[in-house]
């Protein structure tokens, strides 16, 4: 048994190791808001946070996870951050498909936890590894500044 804390909250999954966080996440704990997408960290679909930074979960090994503190899409909106976030990607329509979307709001939520003033090429690095293949970056990019100015 592994004793992992997911959304402020210690849980038990009986897994192996090696297994991605993302199956323990999806799988085990009903947690479906993640996404798998690649499989190979390319797209960030599974992006999650491991004590406060942006990971991707598929290939997380689960073992890397005990003793963190491991925030998924279910639970990122008890930050004010990712209030802020979420509100700017409703007010501005972001998500087309929405596949990808809990992945970039993890993302954004990061950059604006570390960043509250980014610059376009803030964002476009700190999202460079959220594919979208509806192609929202534009509204993407304008939403993060929207949450980043109701944070100042």
């Amino acid at each position: 048994m592994i004793t992992l804390n997911i959304n402020g909250k210690s849980t038990r999954v009986d897994v192996a190791p090696d297994t991605p966080l993302l199956w323990v996440l999806r799988d085990s704990l009903q947690l479906t808001g993640t996404k798998f997408g690649c499989g190979m960290a390319l797209c960030g679909a599974c992006t999650v946070h491991m004590d406060g930074q942006a990971i991707r979960s598929c290939t997380t090994p689960v073992s890397v996870a005990v003793g963190k503190k491991i925030v998924t899409i279910e639970g990122v909106d008890r930050l004010k951050v990712a209030q802020a976030v979420q509100e700017a990607w409703k007010r501005l329509d972001v998500v087309q498909c929405g596949y990808c979307q809990s992945g970039q709001i993890m993302s954004a939520v990061t950059l604006l936890t570390e960043n509250r003033k980014p610059s376009d090429a803030d964002i476009d690095s700190a999202m460079a590894g959220n594919v979208c293949r509806c192609a929202t970056y534009v509204r993407i990019r304008a939403a993060i500044h929207e949450a980043a100015k109701a944070l100042a």
